[in-house]
Order: C-alpha cells, then structure tokens, then sequence
C-alpha cells in the first residue's frame, strides 16, 4: 500500500505494456472510474434545464475532439467546421426524415460522408498552410452553406428540416436524461478512441507533421496522406457531433452552422488546450456555459442597471474575443494545462520543489 506520507519519486515500468497504457498509475485509473461513475450517476440527480446543458457540452466536446485532432495534433488550421457539422446533421436529417432509415444507421453514416467531404476539403493541404490553409477551409465553410440553402429539393432550403429523436425498439430517447447517456456513450468513445490512436503509428505521424513537417518529411512520413488522412478522421467525429446535435434539437437549418459555429469551436480548442483531448472538453464545458452564465449575470444586473444590460446582451461575441486573447496572453496551452499545474502543486505540496 502506498504510504501517503512519502513523497512520489517517479514512475517505474517493467514492460512496455505499462509504459504504453493511457493511465500508468492504479490510482489514477481509479479516479478515472470514479469520475466516470460521477457523470453517469449525476443525471439522476439533476434537472431537466441542468441535463440540457450537460448534453450540449458534451456535443460540443465530441465536435472539438474531432477539431482538435486537425488542428492541435496536425497543425492544420480549420474554419470550416461550423459547415462539416451542417453535413453531418443534414445527412443524418435526409437519411432518417426521408430516407425511413434508422438513426443507428443514419449517425454513422453521417460521420463518413462528412469524412469524405473534409478528406475532399483537404487535398489542398499538401500545397497550403497557415493563413492560406485557413482561407481554403473557409471556402468550404462558403460552398457547403451555399449548397445546403439552395438545395431545397433535398435539404429544405433556408427553411431546414425537422428530425425526431433516436428510438430502439418501442423506447425513444425523448427525454433529457435518456439522451445525456448517449452522448455520453458516444463521448467516452471518441475520447478512447483519440487517446488510442496517438499511442499508435499513425497519431505519431500526425504530431511530427505537426511539429516539423520538413523533417517528418526528410524521415519518410508521407506528409500528403497523414494531413489528408487527419481531415477525414477529425471530420468523421465533428459529423457525428452534427448528428447528435440534429436529433437533440430535431432541427436543421442553415444559420445553426454559420461561421460564428466555427469560430466558438477554435474558441473551445484554444481555451481548452491544442493537442489536448481533456482540454476540449474543458473548452467545450467553459465555452458552452459562457453564455449561460453572461445571461444570468445580465438578468441580475436588469433589475438595478436596467440600462447598462440592454448593452450588455449583445456582447457574447465580445466576450468570446476577450476570452481567447486573454488565453493566449496568459496560458497558450489553456485549461488543460491549468489544471495539470494544480495537479502538480499538490503532488508536491506542501514542498515547493
């Protein structure tokens, strides 16, 4: 047994089993166990409004995971992903609303047409990068909305389309907390699957394109087929987040993926931590209740500066802004590198070293 009085000098592996596992040390495998628990217990719990909430940030979470792998692990800057959201749910609304098709069939179906649409999206990386790379998703963010408004005979135009939500059987996952556990099913998943896939060859590869793509290059990396290859599986996972949010919502509609969508996604990733697969939940977490929270401080404040919160109302966007400098002046690596500096500072405590 662990002496709680003896200060950790380290880890000490015997195999490489142990040195490749995501979570080395029994504890923290058991304090993963009890968050996990801690999260499929708390619907029971919670409210209806408070359920809501946890299942749009976990959306939110799905979608920059699947961001985050382009972006903070690739090096791949994209502002298109509002749109590759917009396939995903319109695809799971066409295969479902028009089609008969069930949603177990529709959801995934919706992450690998969106896989092909980025993959597609992304064959100008190999001739792009930074600003220019960026302009080009951006284009995508343009063509796609373009096509989902004018399409009316297929997509519904600017009037969109209504879904309903997923069924097995005879039971349809109506409520709040039926549909909080599936995207927490899906959720855990993702996340799974991503820390999985940057213990492999392939996650390495997307890391050194990240870090040094000429040197990657020089070592026989092909930089073509992983940048390629890192637009469809980050486009895989941000369809299937579109097509959970569709069902959740049961409708979709061009204006629910406009570029403002984009911008709050590099908002979550950024205020989580690049490269970080926990840090876009917290971004996910922090960005999605954000507003929530500006609303109820601009609701306390009507009463007494009825005034100052009609101003105050319209500066989401402003605050978004605010957010994201501050980040990037104070701590570049976001929240997930905050709290694994409170980690570290009560693994030491109470010694300074």
């Amino acid at each position: 047994m662990r002496n709680p009085f003896v200060m950790d000098c380290g880890e000490f592996h015997v195999n490489y089993k142990q040195d490749m596992a995501i979570w080395k040390i029994t504890r923290v495998r058991m304090r993963v166990f009890i968050l996990l628990a801690v999260f499929a217990v708390f619907p029971m719990f919670a409210s209806d409004y408070i359920i809501g909430l946890a299942t749009l940030c976990g959306i939110a979470a799905i979608g920059a995971i699947g961001l985050n792998i382009l972006t903070g692990f690739t090096g791949q800057i994209s502002i298109g992903v509002g749109a590759f959201l917009g396939v995903g749910g319109y695809t799971s609304a066409i295969l479902t609303a028009k089609l008969g098709l069930s949603f177990w069939i529709a959801m995934p179906t919706a992450g690998i047409v969106t896989a092909i649409v980025g993959g597609l999206f992304g064959l100008p990386s190999l001739r792009l990068k930074g600003l220019y790379l960026a302009i080009a998703t951006l284009a995508a963010q343009v063509i796609i909305l373009f096509v989902i408004s004018r399409w009316d005979a297929l997509t519904g135009g600017t009037a969109g389309m209504v879904l309903s939500r997923p069924e097995i059987g005879s039971f349809v996952f109506y409520s709040e907390r039926s549909y909080y556990y599936l995207m927490f099913v899906v959720l855990v998943i993702t996340a799974l699957f991503t820390l999985n896939i940057f213990r492999s060859r392939v996650g390495r590869a997307f890391i050194a394109v990240r870090d040094r793509d000429v040197a990657a290059e020089v070592m026989g990396i092909d930089l073509f087929k992983y940048k390629v290859l890192a637009f469809i599986v980050s486009s895989f996972f941000v369809g299937i987040a579109g097509a959970l949010l569709g069902h959740y919502t049961m409708v979709v509609s061009p204006e629910l993926y406009s570029i403002t969508v984009s911008i709050e996604y590099l908002a979550i990733i950024l205020v989580g931590g690049l490269g970080s697969v926990f840090g876009s939940i917290y971004g996910a977490v922090f960005i999605t209740l954000l507003p929530v929270v500006l609303r109820s401080g601009v609701e306390m404040m009507s009463g007494v500066f009825p005034d100052l919160s009609a101003v105050l109302i319209g500066m989401k966007e402003v605050v978004f802004g605010l957010v994201i400098i501050l980040f990037l002046i104070y701590e570049p690596q976001g929240l997930a590198k905050i709290w694994k500096n409170i980690k570290d500072y009560f693994k030491l405590w109470p010694f300074s070293y």
